[in-house]
């Protein structure tokens, strides 16, 4: 396996949150080397603007520890609507893979545009219910380049020590909001076949992604 540090180009889109995990990845592979350019999939107005808020104080914050490693502005991409699609019927149980999923789908479309080698997420194995192995898979062949998961063998209470020591605790505590819509009963070994069934098709991912993609916009660090 080649080791993360030798490669020539290291530019990584990261999928932040408001949550705890994601500014601990970044941090992780800032200190590395890495450029990142940060995006967020909100779920305004099914949540509050609280998420979008909180991810781009600590970015901020993270942007004056590691300076000129993290891009300028973080990639804001409404999703709320697109969800939607995946709360009725058959599709419901499968809510978190599809979203994650989603992730993965816009993030290559930034990766795509700014010429980007990984997608960088803050994944911890086995934390909720999209990150089980029998889901984590599922969501990574959404993405069209290979995924970092810097925390995946972490525990919850070593990432938060990570947090506090990084200075991004404070910021990321709180509720978490991604589970608005979501099942009583999540999967927790996805189905390729009924994932594609629900998207509308192996390419009904893409299209969902990139109609949400013409709302994109950017917010300064």
């Amino acid at each position: 396996m080649m080791a993360l540090g030798n490669l020539e180009q290291k530019v990584a889109i990261a999928l932040v949150s408001g949550g705890i995990d994601s500014p601990v990845a970044v941090a992780r592979m800032l200190a590395d080397g890495w450029t990142i350019h940060a995006l967020h999939a909100s779920q305004e107005p099914i949540t509050g603007p609280e998420a979008e808020n909180k991810t781009l104080t600590s970015l901020q914050h993270l942007n004056s520890i590691y300076s000129g490693l993290l891009h300028h502005e973080l990639v804001v991409v409404p999703v709320a609507e697109a969800l939607t699609g995946f709360t009725n019927g058959d599709a419901h149980r499968d809510y978190f893979v599809h979203m994650k999923r989603l992730f993965q789908a816009l993030a290559s479309l930034l990766a795509k545009e700014v010429g980007a080698t990984h997608i960088l997420s803050g994944e911890n194995l086995g934390q909720v219910s999209s990150q089980t192995l029998g889901n984590m898979g599922a969501v990574e062949v959404a993405s069209s380049l290979p995924v970092l998961r810097p925390l995946l063998g972490l525990d919850k209470q070593e990432i938060i020590a990570m947090a506090r020591a990084l200075g991004t605790y404070e910021i990321s505590v709180g509720p978490e909001e991604c589970d608005a819509l979501g099942p009583k009963h999540p999967t927790t070994i996805a189905n390729l076949e009924r994932l594609y069934g629900n998207e509308g098709g192996t390419e009904g991912l893409m299209e969902i992604a990139s109609k949400c993609w013409l709302s994109s916009r950017r917010r300064l660090l």
